[in-house]
């Protein structure tokens, strides 16, 4: 496979993923539509199932008119018998049996208006059970579609909450870190100030000769003459 064969290919898994996600994100929306549309033919379906049953009506209406001017044609034709007119009686023959080929022919017409609203009957009574438990079934997936949007909301919410609990607590530490830091460098200042201000009462109290200098020179030389009178 060619390097332009491959692209093309991508391309159309791209936007074959990109159709597929745009279907996803508006799955409800189309469902809805698709059960106003199956409503729609629905209705169509049974405005075609009335006029069926209208002309079923009319050719049954037609075919009684058909047999009841037989009947009066053939009574036409005893009488015309009766009366020993065999060519009169022949002619109402005639004119019967055009009538009962029309008559047969609306008939077949009749009964074929009655099969076409029967099964159209029965079509319709389907479709519309499945369109109530599709509606049904739709309104049960818009219940759950709103509880787990409303969950992905609370937990959306829930944290963020504990991601600003946590950044709290964070600032809280860092807070006593700093104090803690604080308060070990003003105790470490005291403590140098008050070393400070011992070194400097000590040395006070050496310059007034209340207490020995042990590191001026006199001291060091009577301590080295005491330690010559130890020596032997």
């Amino acid at each position: 496979m060619t390097v332009w064969s491959k692209l093309i290919t991508a391309l159309r898994g791209g936007a074959h993923e990109a159709g597929e996600a745009i279907v996803d994100s508006q799955a409800l929306r189309i469902l809805d539509q698709e059960i106003r549309d199956a409503d729609a033919d629905l209705r169509k379906s049974k405005e075609a199932l009335a006029e069926i049953m209208a002309k079923e009506k009319l050719a049954r209406s037609k075919l009684e008119k058909s047999v009841s001017t037989i009947q009066e044609y053939e009574g036409y034709a005893i009488k015309a018998l009766e009366g020993n007119n065999e060519n009169l009686a022949l002619e109402v023959a005639n004119k019967i049996a055009s009538l009962e080929r029309a008559r047969d022919e609306e008939q077949a017409q009749a009964d074929q208006f009655a099969s076409s609203a029967t099964q159209l009957r029965q079509a319709i009574a389907q479709a519309d059970s499945h369109i109530k438990r599709l509606k049904q079934q739709a309104d049960t997936v818009k219940a759950t579609e709103n509880v787990q949007r409303a969950q992905a909301t609370v937990a959306e919410r829930y944290s963020g909450s504990e991601s600003r609990v946590q950044t709290a607590l964070d600032s809280l530490e860092r807070i006593k870190q700093k104090q803690a830091e604080n308060g070990a460098r003003l105790q470490a200042a005291a403590e140098l100030a008050k070393e400070n201000s011992e070194d400097a009462l000590d040395a006070r109290l050496r310059s007034a000769g209340i207490t020995p200098d042990t590191h001026s020179a006199s001291a060091v030389l009577a301590r080295l003459k005491a330690h010559k009178k130890q020596q032997p």
